[in-house]
């Protein structure tokens, strides 16, 4: 009698675990994503009292502990450094010194107000001036324009100025036409600006005086020396043009090092052995900072950008804290995007999980504007689909979800603004992680004082979380991890 309880309790037994792993997989618990948690968290995050959250500042830092003590309160283990929320790195900046000296003869120009320095580099120069004028690119190319400091009248010949905040990338679009001038051993660029020119002077004032950052081993890590490149206002014109015109500049670099954050927070999945496996959910916490003013306001609160990310993630948390998946949720609110993607080319490189444990990235930018059902998935289309089961798992979840209408121009290598190559996805995409790019794409308040949270569509915010808390999802229950593309390729 006892030979068969234990007979009929393992065959129990066995029964059970042959329909547990053959079940239908739990659905997704989307109704943890309220649209009143995250009106309330995007109004607070994006409010004036973090200042625009730039990276290297207390700002951050003082945003970096709000998410902290949210965290810890929803229940999350951290999964930054030495058992905490955080994980520093150190940010690297340099720029060009106020006891730089430029002068033509005996004309000296105050930095910034009189002369632009456009690249924050060391360099020291004495030359002779070679004024070309309205000059074409074909037409410098003939110039001998070795050892001598060439002048150049900026215009927008050429130029597709139908971008994003062209103001900001003028002045390198007009560098760029006369780019081969630096191999051809010029000694300065000098471009005079034109009425454009004049337009972006104030608009890259606030980055050009703040210089460049980058992470350490990073390439602009350390400011090398390179050929100056210079914009003056037209009033200079008849000293550039004046018989024997000389260039004298001494420009110096200071640097410093600056602390920024990685958030970052896990959820353990339920299975024995995926959870030892992690789908990481990404987004960049920082944003400009307070600069540049329009009317009366001068910070720049990056609701859109990207407050309406870092809110979802906290939003997808909750459902998978209430919900776990199989394998582990990780979540990144990375540092410093905005200087150059730098907490999500550290946190690739310098992963606080096994790298190998990273099964997906689920990246977003911009989330909360422009038309209620239409949305974008960057990473779906070759040559930047690095995962082609990753990509079905993402637009199967918006067919069984919110069914937005997708974009399909913006992932494309030709496109004029490279937005695949601006957020968080691809450092990771580099690494060679399966990687996705959730966007409602760019509107006319980006990176201006005026993407605030009450312009945020609350409605699509929570669709578009939606939709990526299904794709992971999916990834969480999937037996298999997503496999790479080999013909994945970065092409611009």
């Amino acid at each position: 009698m006892q030979k068969f309880v234990l007979v009929f309790i393992l065959a129990g037994l066995f029964a059970k675990g042959a329909i547990g792993q053959n079940a239908k997989p739990r659905a997704p618990l989307t109704s943890a994503i309220k649209e009143s948690d995250l009106k309330t968290d995007i109004f607070e995050m994006a409010s004036d009292h973090f200042r625009g959250r730039e990276a290297g500042t207390l700002d951050e830092l003082k945003v970096s502990v709000w998410w902290a003590n949210k965290l810890q309160a929803l229940g999350l283990k951290p999964a930054g450094d030495d058992g905490t929320f955080f994980q520093f790195f150190s940010m690297k900046r340099n720029r060009v010194s106020n006891a730089s000296k430029i002068a033509v003869n005996d004309h000296e120009l105050a930095l910034w107000n009189d002369v632009l320095v456009a690249q924050t580099a060391p360099a020291a120069v004495s030359a002779p001036v070679l004024f070309l004028g309205n000059t074409t690119s074909a037409e410098a190319e003939n110039a001998d324009v070795k050892g001598k400091a060439v002048v150049i009248l900026a215009s927008p010949d050429g130029i597709n100025l139908n971008v994003s905040l062209p103001e900001r990338r003028y002045p390198g679009y007009v560098l760029r036409k006369y780019a081969s001038l630096l191999q051809k051993g010029a000694a300065a660029i000098i471009f005079i600006a034109d009425e454009m020119g004049e337009k972006s002077w104030p608009a890259v004032l606030p980055a050009l005086t703040r210089g460049t950052y980058d992470i350490e081993g990073g390439p602009n890590a350390v400011a090398t020396a390179k050929t100056p490149v210079l914009w003056v206002h037209a009033s200079a014109t008849d000293w550039l043009k004046a018989k024997g015109a000389q260039l004298t500049a001494s420009i110096t670099v200071e640097r410093f090092d600056y602390p920024s954050v990685n958030i970052v927070a896990e959820i353990k999945g339920t299975d024995a052995q995926l959870s030892k496996e992690y789908v990481l959910f990404s987004g960049h916490q920082d944003h400009d900072g307070v600069r540049q003013p329009y009317g009366t306001d001068s910070i720049y609160n990056g609701a859109d950008d990207n407050a309406s990310v870092s809110v979802a993630l906290l939003a997808i948390a909750r459902a998978f804290r209430q919900q776990p998946g199989r394998r582990s949720a990780l979540f990144v609110w990375h540092g410093a995007e905005e200087r150059g993607l730098l907490g999500s080319r550290w946190y690739a490189s310098h992963p606080t999980v096994d790298k190998n444990s990273i099964v997906a990235v689920l990246n977003g930018d911009m989330i909360g504007r422009n038309n209620p059902d239409s949305a974008a998935l960057l990473g779906m289309q070759a040559p930047h689909r690095n995962s082609p089961e990753l990509v079905a798992m993402a637009l199967q979840a918006n067919n069984e979800g919110p069914r937005f209408k997708l974009d399909t121009l913006w992932d494309k290598p030709t496109h004029v603004e490279g937005w695949y190559f601006r957020s968080d996805h691809l450092p990771y995409a580099r690494a060679g992680y399966p990687a996705l790019f959730y966007t409602t794409l760019l509107h006319p308040d980006y990176h201006t004082p005026m993407d605030e949270p009450q312009l945020i569509d609350i409605k699509k915010l929570k669709r578009m979380t939606e939709w990526m808390y299904r794709t992971g999802w999916k990834v969480a229950n999937a037996q298999k991890r997503p496999a790479l593309d080999p013909a994945f390729k970065l092409e611009r």
